[in-house]
């Protein structure tokens, strides 16, 4: 379907308030930028700003929904055979390699890393991001695989590879925290996401396997 004038220029204008956002943000810092500031370098009214991004840290997370929706979506399109947890692992991986802001590795992703580190309300809003794409990971799961009511398997594997990415994605932040570059950490970073899954995979591995066709 093509996209309508209006669509365009709404996507535009949000796109421009995010792009305005985050450039104040980067120089300033988090905490030191208003909403009202933000709306008048951008060329927008403060309520123009809120009508697009509901609060202010999502002016900076501005694909929140995306990364909520990340886990359920790999699930779903898991390849036949592959399980839940060795779809994330494969897609995880992949971020890591290609250098993909899906998991918040990429280039000048250790300065986005301090700036949430050093504001209480963005690492709210992480944490609230990540309870999310676990509890969306445990629907899909429980949603494809019909599973009952009081059958806690989906949640309790979702709340599992929801633990081992957290545990993984902190390891590189204290790193990144203490000076070093995305590059240079995503070597070991990859050594300990392998391991970290090949532990879990004893456990839960074939769990939610797409049958064979």
């Amino acid at each position: 379907m093509t996209e309508g004038l209006r669509e365009r220029k709404k996507r535009e204008t949000r796109l421009r308030i995010s792009d305005v956002a985050t450039g104040m943000f980067m120089a300033r810092g988090f905490d030191n930028v208003t909403v009202a500031e933000v709306a008048r370098a951008a060329d927008v009214s403060v309520n123009t700003v809120f009508n697009y991004f509901p609060t202010k840290e999502d002016l900076l997370l501005d694909r929140a929904s995306e990364v909520e929706e990340l886990l359920a979506r790999v699930f779903r399109e898991r390849e036949p055979g592959e399980s839940a947890l060795e779809a994330v692992r494969r897609d995880f991986l992949d971020a890591l390699e290609t250098g993909h802001y899906r998991y918040g590795f990429h280039e000048g992703g250790d300065l986005l890393i301090r700036m949430i580190e050093t504001s209480p309300s963005l690492s709210a809003r992480i944490r609230e991001m990540d309870d999310t794409r676990e509890r969306r990971l445990a629907e899909a799961i429980a949603e494809e695989l019909d599973a009952d009511p009081d059958d806690l398997t989906p949640a309790a594997v979702a709340a599992q590879i929801g633990a081992v990415l957290r545990t993984v994605v902190g390891y590189a932040v204290r790193r990144m925290l203490a000076g070093e570059t995305v590059a240079a950490v995503a070597p070991d970073l990859r050594r300990q996401a392998e391991h970290a899954f090949a532990l879990l995979e004893k456990g839960i591995g074939g769990y939610g396997a797409r049958r064979e066709k």
